[in-house]
């Protein structure tokens, strides 16, 4: 199972871009976890999870985040603002599962 990790100022901006990586990943028969959190939650959430994609609201957090993202060992960027701006789940998912290495 792939655990993908996406942070927002609230939380709330990604919850659709998360059902439309959910529907790519049912339709390419990967099995995933995908859930969306506040930049607060980040640090915390990101202990579950194989990737961090920070919004393109939220690049500012990137080196902040990075430091506890590579002591757990996690892949972290930020998502291309095309694609969140499109909500394009299957451009952020190509880029999530890249990330982990599949």
């Amino acid at each position: 199972m792939k655990r993908i990790l996406l942070a927002c100022s609230a939380g709330m901006s990604t919850s659709l871009l998360v059902s439309k990586m959910e529907e790519e990943a049912r339709e390419r028969g990967i099995e995933t976890k995908i859930w969306a959190v506040a930049q607060d939650k980040a640090t915390e959430e990101m202990k579950e999870a194989d990737v961090l994609l920070l919004g393109p609201q939220m690049r500012f957090m990137k080196k902040k985040l990075d430091g506890p993202a590579q002591e757990q060992g996690i892949p972290l960027d930020v998502i291309d603002p095309v694609s969140y701006g499109r909500i394009n789940g299957k451009a952020v998912l190509d880029k999530a599962l890249e990330l982990i290495g599949d």
